[in-house]
């Protein structure tokens, strides 16, 4: 059974290889993203590798194996899924059920991870638009497009917040940013590098191009 730092090892894998899919991860940007020193980073790479779970090249990078693949995607799976039944069920603001799922994701079994999705009526999305894996591993394909990349009043969908910190989602919150929110850019300002977004039920939001990357969105008719 894969320990907890295996699993956050394997995730963190996952998702920074889901920005570059054809690259490999570079060990210093993994041990970055896990907080440790390259060393640390290194000696647990080379555990993974010994396990099948990782390919792994000295001065060029790791990436996962299709099992390190497979029993990433189940991590998060089971991470998105706890998400969304805190916030539905257990009535936590969405703001807050990260870090606690970052916990729970570990300890949760398949018997009980199967029950919460079916009550959940086996949904597709977590509270901040990211996809649920499905459990032989699909995760859904959707054509996005990063908010300060798209055209002024384009009538767009907001799909996804990428930032999960407490603060940006309470921000998003006051603001009507959430997933689902229908929204145009209404003017870009280039010297001041930032957007007017708009939209029927909220006031204008004035966002830096580094906040509007943070959003996914899709185009609608």
């Amino acid at each position: 059974m894969a320990t907890r730092t295996i699993e956050n090892y394997l995730k963190q894998l996952y998702l920074e290889q889901q920005k570059n899919p054809h690259q490999v991860v570079a060990m210093g940007r993994l041990a970055t993203l896990m907080g440790v020193v390259p060393g640390t980073a290194t000696s647990m790479v080379k555990a993974l590798a010994d396990s099948g779970l990782v390919t792994y090249e000295p001065r060029e990078g790791v990436r996962l194996s299709a099992q390190g693949r497979q029993l990433a995607v189940h991590v998060l799976r089971r991470h998105r899924l706890v998400e969304l039944f805190l916030v539905q069920v257990i009535g936590l603001d969405w703001s807050e059920v990260h870090e606690e799922a970052e916990e729970l994701e570990h300890v949760i079994s398949d018997k009980v991870l199967a029950r919460m999705d079916a009550l959940l009526g086996h949904p597709a999305e977590d509270p901040h638009g990211d996809p649920i894996p499905t459990p032989h591993g699909h995760i859904a394909e959707d054509k996005l497009l990063v908010l300060s990349d798209a055209e002024i009043n384009q009538p767009l969908e907001i799909a996804r917040v990428l930032d999960q910190q407490p603060t940006f989602l309470q921000f998003v919150d006051q603001c009507g940013l959430m997933p689902g929110a229908r929204i145009r850019i209404a003017m870009k300002n280039a010297q001041a590098d930032a957007l007017v977004i708009t939209s029927a039920t909220a006031a204008p939001v004035n966002l830096s191009t580094a906040a509007a990357a943070k959003f996914l969105v899709r185009q609608i008719d």
